[in-house]
């Protein structure tokens, strides 16, 4: 009854750890937060299926925390330095926005920045954008890639679906000349199926026409 109770207490401290990333911190402080939280609720339930006793238990979820925040400040400042230098490298570039979400960073690209209407061929131009990009991909290879094609509807929804994976295997291909990873990268078409905006505009079409390269934290 005395393990129970202890377990669940360690665990009861770990959610408080957790629900404490909703404060005003920075991403690399709710990195830390949540790396702790797993790490204790992780080393909590080792420790007590080895030792079965209430010190295995709050040892194994003291280190677990250590590990696990240590791990989640390392990774969270990961990011942040590879956002800002992303940031930095796409200032000037209005057809290009930026968005962070806890550790997934994403690049959107304005298809008709990188092709031209109905076509999968880059544009001349659009190099200059993957060479700014693909620069801040090798400084850090400790990252996964997903491109991710989209368009809007107008045409048939098997045409539009073909089109945004010819797109994002164009851009893959362009990275991977620039020196990125092959391995690292995941492509994938959504055609018409997640619009950002509405297609009864030709303001909205042109903000659903998009490419988006969402970068992910290499972890364990």
């Amino acid at each position: 009854m005395k393990r129970s109770l202890s377990l669940v207490a360690v665990l009861l401290v770990v959610f408080m750890l957790v629900s404490a990333c909703a404060g005003p911190r920075n991403r690399t402080e709710k990195g830390a937060m949540i790396g702790t939280g797993v790490g204790a609720a992780t080393g909590a339930v080792l420790g007590q299926a080895i030792g079965r006793n209430t010190e295995s238990t709050l040892i194994g979820a003291a280190a677990g925390a250590l590990v696990g925040g240590i791990a989640g400040g390392m990774i969270g400042n990961y990011m942040d330095r590879q956002e800002q230098e992303m940031r930095q490298a796409l200032a000037g570039v209005e057809a290009a926005s930026i968005q962070r979400d806890q550790n997934v960073l994403a690049v959107t690209f304005r298809s008709d920045v990188l092709f031209d209407f109905d076509s999968a061929v880059l544009k001349p131009g659009a190099y200059d954008e993957i060479d700014r990009v693909a620069g801040v991909l090798n400084n850090y290879p400790q990252t996964w890639i997903r491109v991710e094609g989209h368009t809007d509807s107008t045409g048939s929804e098997t045409y539009n679906q073909q089109l945004s994976e010819r797109r994002a295997m164009a851009v893959k291909n362009a990275l991977v000349a620039r020196g990125v990873d092959p391995a690292r990268i995941d492509v994938v078409g959504y055609g018409e199926s997640k619009p950002i905006a509405t297609n009864a505009t030709e303001a909205g079409r042109q903000l659903n026409r998009r490419v988006n390269i969402v970068i992910t934290p290499v972890q364990g």
